[in-house]
């Protein structure tokens, strides 16, 4: 049972100064609600209730979200408004939030590392907000917990990208396991390689299951590219000893680091409302 989900969002979120100078991205709105808020109700549809949330500086947002706003909900009480807290305050019924800082931006796997203290010794999930995910079926969270039950070791969610865009992510080689077409046992791992050297086009997306084994693999890491602490290297460890499932989920991924992934993800969900 995976009873908690840990969210990096400690990042500048450089690639939307001036927006993201003050504001945290991750509070970065489709529509009228945030990144961080579609991954929490993520998890909470995968059946997770503890939230694990790394912060940094600048990010003190994210915690006056998941909080009661007494004044504004004395404002808009008995009013037209009053309903468009109900999901929210669903949310910061259902959950129990807690927060560390990482002091030093070392890479995700540093981030990873720093969420140790509020998640101990059992297996957990990872999400990061900056990819949204939608799927009008299972959500790609709890499609890989399924997964988890099914193989009892870490997993990592794929999707297929064009072969010149390898370099921006942790791409894997593997395996097919029990006849299935969607299933891998990864047998390697590269982070962010060159399209010339990548040795698939399958790259990891902001979703993982992990055990805790990882932690301490995490603590013996090594800087790796960029001079940053990579999951990927850690991953690959554990894929050495055959405990690394990759999992290509159903459903729709928008990269909302990106501008354009953001606005396309605005678009779809406007058009989805609709």
């Amino acid at each position: 049972m995976i009873k908690k989900c840990l969210f990096p969002a400690a990042g500048y979120g450089t690639r939307f100064l001036p927006a993201t100078k003050a504001t945290p991205k991750e509070m970065l709105p489709i529509l009228t609600k945030p990144l961080i808020q579609y991954g929490v109700e993520e998890a909470v549809e995968a059946g997770i209730t503890t939230m694990a949330i790394v912060t940094g500086r600048g990010k003190r947002a994210l915690e006056d979200h998941f909080d009661i706003s007494y004044e504004l909900e004395h404002q808009i009480q008995g009013g037209s408004k009053e309903n468009l807290l109900t999901e929210i305050r669903s949310l910061i019924t259902q959950c129990t939030f807690s927060y560390t800082r990482q002091i030093e931006m070392k890479g995700l796997g540093h981030a990873i590392l720093t969420g140790e203290t509020l998640i101990g010794d059992e297996p957990f999930a990872v999400l990061l907000a900056d990819d949204l995910c939608n799927n009008d079926g299972e959500s790609v969270l709890k499609q890989m917990i399924e997964v988890y039950e099914k193989y009892q070791c870490s997993i990592v969610a794929i999707e297929e990208v064009p072969m010149d865009q390898t370099d921006k992510y942790g791409v894997i080689d593997g395996n097919l396991v029990d006849g299935t077409n969607d299933t891998y046992r990864v047998t390697n791992m590269v982070e962010k390689p060159d399209p010339k050297d990548a040795p698939t086009n399958m790259a990891i997306i902001g979703r993982y299951i992990l055990t805790p084994d990882i932690f301490q693999i995490l603590k013996e890491t090594k800087p790796g590219k960029g001079g940053e602490i990579q999951v990927t290297d850690a991953l690959l460890e554990q894929a050495k000893e055959g405990h690394v499932i990759a999992f290509k989920f159903k459903g729709k991924r928008f990269d909302c680091g990106s501008v354009d992934g953001f606005v396309e993800a605005t678009n779809y969900f406007y058009n989805k409302g609709k």
